[in-house]
């Protein structure tokens, strides 16, 4: 088992199944329980928040937990010292927030655009925090798929503004902000190199640390959207034929033999 070091698996939809029973696979818990005994280390990659992630990990009764959190396709997290659960690894969480501030700021008009277009041309529901959009939520896949190619074409003025997207879900971020770089800096603090990564994912926010370029040995459930298989096959990955936990399950075995 020596060779998997550090394991970054997205939550819903790939460690957690939110539309069959049981939620959780047994195997597959019970395998990534065994690879943090002999030392691996795993880290749960999500665009859930902290506080979000931390209720998921009750309501699914999580056996075990992870030894770091990527929260909000962007942060990083460890294990808090003064009593708290988590607190920020290093200054990256602070640099990323420092980032995207200024880009909000210099992108003001590509947003505005984007706002008008939700409001006026579809039944999509705007979020804010404060005053200041943050993301939305569509009616429907279809839905969303105008919405990002609208935004495609409005980010060539501003080509560090961007979105993460998962269903019908979307929030808009900083391009160099993303799951794949959030694995990167973890991999850099406690220095694991790409060789010994593993990574599962199953929508389009995985996509950026399903590549290759972070995690050598990515892979995704047979539920995974068509963009994630096609990612994952071109960096030589593994594609289960499970859903969900199970299909996590085969594909750290396969790495694992």
């Amino acid at each position: 088992m020596s060779h998997v070091k550090l394991l970054s698996t997205d939550f819903d939809g790939t460690i957690v199944s939110r539309v069959s029973e049981p939620a959780l696979d047994r195997d597959c818990m019970k395998l990534i329980r065994e690879l943090q005994n002999a030392g691996a280390i795993w880290a749960i990659n999500t665009g859930r928040s902290v506080d979000l992630l931390e209720s998921g990990l009750t309501d699914f009764e999580f056996p075990m937990r992870p030894d770091f959190i990527l929260t909000s396709e962007r942060d990083v997290f460890r294990p808090g010292s003064n009593g708290e659960k988590w607190e920020a690894f290093g200054d990256w969480n602070e640099r990323c927030a420092r980032e995207h501030a200024e880009l909000f700021s210099s992108a003001e008009s590509v947003l505005a655009e984007v706002v008008d277009f939700v409001n006026q041309k579809t039944k999509a529901r705007l979020i804010y925090e404060t005053t200041e959009p943050i993301g939305l939520i569509a009616t429907d896949e279809e839905e969303m798929n105008r919405i990002t190619e609208f935004i495609a074409e409005a980010q060539t003025k501003q080509p560090k503004f961007n979105y993460q997207r998962n269903t019908v879900y979307l929030r808009f971020c900083h391009a160099d902000y993303h799951k794949g770089a959030a694995l990167a800096e973890l991999a850099r603090l406690i220095d694991i190199p790409r060789e010994n990564i593993f990574a599962a994912g199953d929508h389009h926010n995985d996509v950026s640390m399903l590549d290759g370029s972070v995690a050598a040995m990515p892979a995704c459930p047979s539920n995974a959207i068509d963009e994630v298989k096609d990612t994952v096959r071109n960096a030589k990955g593994f594609i289960a034929e499970r859903e969900h936990g199970a299909g996590v399950y085969d594909a750290l075995k396969h790495f694992l033999l």
